[in-house]
């Protein structure tokens, strides 16, 4: 491997490793996976497949935008080394980087022929997964003669694999993210809700254990959230003679 080489992927693993930006975009994520794939592999495209929970294998992120490739991936839902290998999670029980299309039309009868069409000869799917979780696939497609050498699947499964941590850390993160933006608004709820029944008892002459009743009855005798009629109230577009029912 030249210097230049070892520089490129270096790089492309920091790359694929940084998920920490606000602007997140999971598409840019994985178009970054397979151009960096063409760029470092003797293959002629590449591709990323992912399965959410319960959908079917899509393609997400191609190397190359043209209407062949295109056709070719809009059949993977159905067959094709790509799906065949998400399906067994790249276990090792088949051997599917290694796929010559000149002889393939028995078990994928329209994704061997479309690919051929396309000038592609050989195929090698590769898993995109994280531990036992399956994520998707990434399918390389040679021109070539002969299948794609022995390290550059090696490096291939490496790219694959440092995607692959850094979407399950995104949605890691994301997670905390959604979390915290929830902690903070029941947080504030909660500061809202305090005020409101502070504001009653003082205006009813009562605990504000009966406060917090009275705001509660009211929120749900009219179909509201509890903040709603407390923000309501500290506004004063809701008297508390109308929370306790005495107008």
């Amino acid at each position: 491997m030249t210097k230049e080489r070892e520089l490129i992927l270096a790089d492309a693993f920091v790359a694929l490793a940084d998920t920490f930006v606000d602007d997140f975009d999971v598409i840019d994520f994985l178009q970054q996976l397979t151009a960096r794939c063409r760029e470092l592999l003797d293959v002629s495209a590449a591709a990323v497949l992912i399965s959410p929970v319960d959908e079917p294998l899509r393609a997400v992120a191609p190397c190359d935008p043209g209407d062949a490739l295109a056709e070719l991936l809009g059949v993977t839902a159905d067959e094709g080394p790509a799906l065949d290998c998400h399906a067994e999670d790249g276990t090792g029980a088949e051997d599917l980087t290694r796929i010559d299309l000149s002889r393939a039309d028995a078990r994928w009868p329209v994704f061997a022929p479309l690919a051929r069409r396309a000038s592609y000869t050989w195929a090698c799917a590769l898993p995109l997964r994280l531990r036992r979780e399956r994520l998707g696939s990434l399918l390389l497609l040679r021109t070539g003669e002969g299948p794609l050498s022995g390290l550059d699947v090696r490096l291939g499964q490496a790219l694959a694999d440092a995607a692959a941590i850094g979407l399950v850390h995104e949605r890691i993160l994301a997670a905390h993210r959604v979390t915290d933006i929830q902690l903070r608004t029941a947080l504030q709820s909660r500061v809202l809700i305090e005020q409101a029944k502070g504001v009653l008892a003082a205006r009813l002459a009562v605990g504000v254990d009966q406060a917090f009743a009275l705001l509660r009855r009211h929120a749900r005798s009219n179909g509201k959230r509890l903040t709603s009629v407390a923000r309501e109230v500290i506004a004063g577009e809701l008297t508390p003679e109308r929370v306790s029912g005495e107008r």
